[in-house]
């Protein structure tokens, strides 16, 4: 089974993120690029109610369709991610929509990716409307022994997903829960129903 184990880890801008990344032998694998992230849930909002998630992205002229699974309880999310190329989002996202899966959250980053030589897990600045998050993907012990060769500890930590991020900003700021782009036209969050 596919596993996506990671943490997220709070910035305060995407420069530190690449000192510190820099400075830990980390070097660009895939340069800075605009994401276009759409997730898809029923009306009754199953997937939400499930704590699972579909998701369609598109980024620097490619497509990624994403089903992720319940989140295991630990100090790493860590669930089922399974994966598949597509060729055209935008027409997969029509489909999604005539199986009645209606676009519920939509959310922009910026992302640039980084690696260390031989070493298997991946590293993500993530620009967003909301702050800047640095990425540790991998296995365990490696996410640990990264995040210490970065200057962070456990307590820094986060296993929030990008909408609870952002609801949780929301909330702060007194600002309706709407979508997490850069543009300033934001349209509301259909409401799902109980």
């Amino acid at each position: 089974m596919s596993r996506e184990i990671e943490i997220k880890l709070a910035l305060p801008d995407a420069a530190t993120g690449r000192r510190l990344l820099r400075a830990a032998g980390f070097r660009v694998s895939k340069r800075r690029v605009l994401e276009v992230n759409t997730l898809f849930d029923t009306a009754e909002g199953a997937l939400r109610g499930g704590a699972r998630m579909v998701r369609v992205r598109e980024a620097g002229g490619k497509g990624l369709l994403t089903y992720k699974g319940p989140q295991a309880t630990g100090k790493y999310k860590d669930r089922e991610e399974l994966e598949v190329g597509v060729t055209d989002p935008r027409r997969l996202s029509e489909i999604l929509e005539r199986l009645d899966f209606m676009p519920a959250f939509r959310y922009e980053k910026y992302r640039t990716e980084y690696g260390r030589e031989h070493e298997k897990g991946v590293a993500t600045v993530d620009e967003t409307p909301i702050g800047v998050w640095l990425e540790l993907e991998g296995a365990a012990g490696w996410i640990d022994r990264s995040a210490v060769r970065l200057g962070f500890s456990e307590s820094d930590y986060s296993t929030a997903s990008y909408y609870g991020l952002y609801v949780a900003y929301c909330r702060e700021h007194g600002v309706p829960v709407t979508h997490m782009t850069f543009g300033d036209a934001q349209a509301p969050i259909p409401k799902l129903s109980s």
